[in-house]
């Protein structure tokens, strides 16, 4: 039976995307491994890869539509001696082939296939591989492949392996399908008035309409939820720069020829980094019903891009330079800007950094972006009046920070520890080369 090719989910967070491209047509052959699309993700626009060798039979979806929900039939694949005739005889019980994502985001692979409620999985979560003529015989005897144990490479079930097997008797389904109870990915929004209600409070008023895209869809969820699950508190401290600013200076001027400028931004994750080494419990996430204490400090700086934000996470930033971290955090903004980032490279962390000073914000509280415990907002230096030790006045350059904390994950004492630890490594910038 000719094999449908499946909307993927190219992360563990994504439930519908664009198809934004076709790289093939009807009629074209394509062997596995061979890149067949690109689609846009709520993050990035990725490519995926045909599995098995066929030809295409039928387009189901159109490049540049959205809005597609995973598992949705994008495709139809023809094996040997099938034609577009037999595209109508395909059924639900034929296993439908899933395309995987393209090899630089191989890291991804895993817990996407695992993730897919498409693919047959044996009893250990592992997805079954079939060749496709022994998923057909299987299908006709109504055999389930989960129970089928391959000998061909790798484990493969091949046409030996099912030519000789029976059908098992069907089991009661016990269990909800996973799916029926997850909420959308806009469930948070509807917290507020509907589209339409809002509409008519604005009848007569001249507007524009403008759709969210998916990018701006997770935003709303996501921090919706933040905000309505996590319990916040606030913890502020103002920091002196002048130390900092004129380690900088020099540190800079060592460094032209190598074709590195530091920023404050970078002496920030830096300070942040060793500040968690400093206070190690603060260096936790929540999950669910525990806690998990990280034992790298794997920092997210938050990276405003046009009709976004992406938090790409420097790992073990406190072994890094602040060269080596400036490199980094360089390369990890432009790709976020070109939304070319694959997953792994935005998720995870334990902290994160926003930082609103290049845009003129004295200070402002940030959301914290579950699982982390904490966000620092950053506002912008600037000159002020200060009460020196001896008494005196004098004028420093004063930047405020709001510390966001999990009070699930973080107590208040523990919460102060840590900010003032990231205000002595940033005060004190030369012990940060220690």
């Amino acid at each position: 039976m000719p094999i449908e090719i499946l909307m993927p989910a190219l992360s563990p967070t994504m439930e519908e995307g664009t198809l934004a491209k076709w790289l093939v047509k009807e009629g074209d052959t394509v062997n596995s491994g061979d890149i067949m699309a690109e689609i846009e993700t709520d993050k990035a626009t990725m490519e995926f890869e045909a599995v098995d060798e066929g030809v295409v039979g039928k387009i189901l979806i159109a490049e540049g539509t959205d809005g597609v929900k995973v598992n949705t039939p994008i495709a139809v694949l023809l094996e040997d001696g099938e034609s577009a005739d037999d595209i109508g005889k395909a059924s639900s019980s034929t296993p439908k082939e899933e395309p995987k994502a393209a090899p630089e985001d191989a890291k991804q692979d895993a817990p996407v296939e695992k993730s897919s409620p498409a693919a047959p999985a044996r009893a250990d979560g592992d997805r079954v591989f079939a060749s496709p003529l022994a998923r057909r015989i299987a299908a006709d005897k109504g055999i389930d492949l989960a129970d089928v144990k391959g000998s061909g490479p790798k484990g493969r079930i091949v046409k030996a392996d099912v030519e000789g097997a029976t059908a098992a008797p069907k089991k009661a389904d016990t269990a909800a399908p996973a799916a029926s109870s997850a909420a959308p990915a806009g469930a948070a929004m509807a917290a507020g008035p509907t589209t339409d209600q809002v509409r008519k409070m604005y009848e007569g008023r001249e507007y524009e309409e403008q759709p969210l895209d998916g990018m701006r869809k997770t935003i709303a969820a996501r921090l919706t939820e933040a905000k309505q699950s996590v319990p916040h508190f606030y913890l502020r401290r103002d920091i002196q720069l002048d130390a900092l600013l004129k380690f900088r200076s020099t540190l800079n001027k060592t460094l032209e020829p190598r074709g590195i400028k530091l920023s404050v931004n970078d002496f920030i994750i830096k300070a942040c980094a060793l500040a968690l080494q400093q206070v190690p419990d603060a260096n936790a996430v929540w999950a669910g019903d525990r806690t998990l204490s990280l034992k790298p400090s794997d920092v997210a700086v938050a990276v405003a891009i046009e009709g976004g934000l992406f938090t790409p996470v420097l790992k073990d930033a406190e072994m890094k330079s602040l060269s080596a971290l400036s490199t980094e955090m360089k390369d990890l903004a432009a790709r976020s800007r070109d939304r070319k980032l694959a997953p792994h490279e935005y998720m995870g962390g334990s902290f994160a950094i926003s930082n609103l000073g290049m845009f003129g914000i004295d200070n402002f509280d940030a959301i914290i972006n579950p699982p982390h415990a904490a966000i620092l907002a950053v506002g912008a230096g600037a000159k002020k009046p200060v009460v020196g030790e001896d008494g005196e006045l004098k004028v420093a350059t004063v930047m405020s920070t709001t510390l966001s904390v999990d009070h699930r994950v973080i107590d208040g004492a523990l919460g102060a520890n840590l900010l003032n630890a990231i205000k002595d490594n940033l005060e004190n910038p030369m012990g940060m080369l220690a």
